[in-house]
């Protein structure tokens, strides 16, 4: 009978470190969290890259838990609000911190 409750508790610890390592932290995402990070980044760059007046080569995005980071270059303040106008209106955006510097 020592056998199988050692192993039931292996098991036990081997699922708890298992579900702990999926879990979010405030800097860390979870795999479901990160998922829908990578989802949400795809859909700003493809909507930006529709748009005719930004140019998408010089905006870099990155999600991290429903918050899109806008950065790199334009050449008008116009080019960089409606970037952010832009990935605001993509569903799962929540807040935009928008870093793109006006040339």
């Amino acid at each position: 009978m020592e056998f199988p409750k050692k192993l039931a508790a292996t098991t036990l610890a081997a699922g708890a470190i298992f579900l702990a390592a999926c879990q979010a932290t405030p800097t860390q995402e979870s795999t479901g969290e990160y998922i829908d990070s990578t989802v949400i980044s795809t859909k700003v760059r493809a909507k930006i890259a529709d748009d005719a007046m930004v140019k998408i080569t010089d905006i870099d995005v990155n999600a991290f838990k429903d918050t899109v980071q806008l950065s790199g270059f334009v050449n008008t303040a116009e080019e960089k609000a409606r970037a952010g106008r832009i990935a605001a209106s993509v569903e799962g955006v929540r807040r935009v911190e928008n870093n793109i510097t006006v040339k």
